[in-house]
C-alpha cells in the first residue's frame, strides 16, 4: 500500500477521472435509453409470453372439459344406440319365430288337409275296386250257376280267398 501511494500521481489520476466521467456521460447518452429499452422489451416479451401460457392453459383445461363432455354424451348416444339395437334385434327374431310358426301351422294343416284327400280317395278308390271286383263275381256266379252249382260253389269260394288275398 505504500508504494501505491508513493507512486501516485495527481496528474494521472485526474485525467483518469475525467476520461472515466466522459465515459459515463456517452455511455448513458447512447447506450443507457438503448440497453434500457432492450431490458424493458425483454421484460414485456416475457409477460407477453407467461400471459399467452396462461390463457393457453386455460383454453385447454376449457377443451379437455368440453372433450370430456364429448365423450360422455358419445357414450350415452353409443349406449342408447346398443339398447335399440338390442330391442330391434329381440323384435326381428320374435317376429321370425311368429312368422315360421304361422308358416308350420299352415304347412301342417295343408298336409293334413291333403292326407285327409289322399284318405277319401283312397277309401273311394277301394270302393270301387270292391263294387267292380263284387260286380265281376256276381257275374262269374251267374254265369256258372246257371251251368252248374258245384262248379258255381267253388268259384264263390275261389273268389273269396281271391279277395282276402288283394
Amino acid at each position: 500500500m505504500e508504494q501505491l501511494l508513493e507512486n501516485f500521481s495527481l496528474d494521472l489520476f485526474v485525467k483518469q477521472t475525467v476520461l472515466f466521467l466522459i465515459l459515463i456521460f456517452l455511455m448513458v447518452k447512447f447506450a443507457w435509453k438503448p440497453i434500457l429499452k432492450a431490458l424493458n422489451d425483454r421484460e414485456d416479451g416475457i409477460k407477453d409470453a407467461l400471459d399467452a401460457a396462461e390463457k393457453a392453459r386455460h383454453e385447454m383445461e376449457n377443451l379437455q372439459a368440453d372433450n370430456e363432455k364429448l365423450l360422455k354424451e358419445a357414450r350415452e348416444e353409443r349406449d342408447a344406440m346398443m339398447k335399440e339395437a338390442r330391442e330391434l334385434k329381440a323384435k326381428m327374431i320374435s317376429d321370425a319365430k311368429e312368422e315360421a310358426k304361422g308358416e308350420a301351422d299352415k304347412m301342417i294343416a295343408n298336409a293334413k288337409a291333403a292326407i285327409e284327400s289322399e284318405k277319401k280317395a283312397a277309401v273311394a278308390d277301394i270302393k270301387n275296386q270292391v263294387a267292380s271286383l263284387s260286380v265281376e263275381i256276381a257275374e262269374k256266379v251267374v254265369k256258372e250257376e246257371l251251368s252248374n252249382k258245384d262248379k258255381q260253389l267253388k268259384l264263390v269260394e275261389s273268389m273269396l280267398g281271391d279277395a282276402k288275398l288283394n
